[in-house]
């Protein structure tokens, strides 16, 4: 299969934003952590960061936040698309994704969708600029 982090991104959060009004609250904080991993991937690659996404930048939305920020630092085009200084997903987890559904609630979720749709601002900022 062909990596296209942009249409990942889109279709997780679209999903997620699903999931999210049918009050499947799990289901949908997971995807919004995937949408914002696709995301910043896709950035990272528009930007000529090239992400190895089997080494050191094969993590999640936990992790790649941080990681998109050293990278985005060193790159001209990339010093416009900042992401807020606190990581939403510093308590999000892949492996979230086994845990039973009571264990998430609509202010955890809340969290993820603002980190999430910080990256899709971006996302929509680097197609008006023509980088997508």
């Amino acid at each position: 299969m062909n990596l296209d982090f942009f249409d990942a991104h889109q279709r997780h959060w679209e999903d997620a934003e699903l999931l999210k009004g049918g009050n499947r609250l799990a289901n949908a904080d997971h995807l919004f952590g995937i949408s914002a991993e696709c995301g910043l991937k896709c950035l990272m690659i528009i930007f000529g960061m090239n992400p190895d996404v089997s080494g050191a930048d094969k993590v999640h939305a936990d992790k790649i936040w941080n990681r998109f920020e050293s990278y985005r630092s060193g790159h001209n085009q990339g010093a416009k698309y900042t992401l807020p200084t606190v990581n939403p997903f510093s308590d999000w987890n892949v492996n979230q994704r086994y845990a039973r559904r009571v264990d998430f609630d609509i202010s955890r979720l809340a969290s993820h969708r603002a980190g999430a749709e910080a990256v899709l601002n971006l996302i929509k900022k680097a197609k008006l600029a023509g980088l997508l």
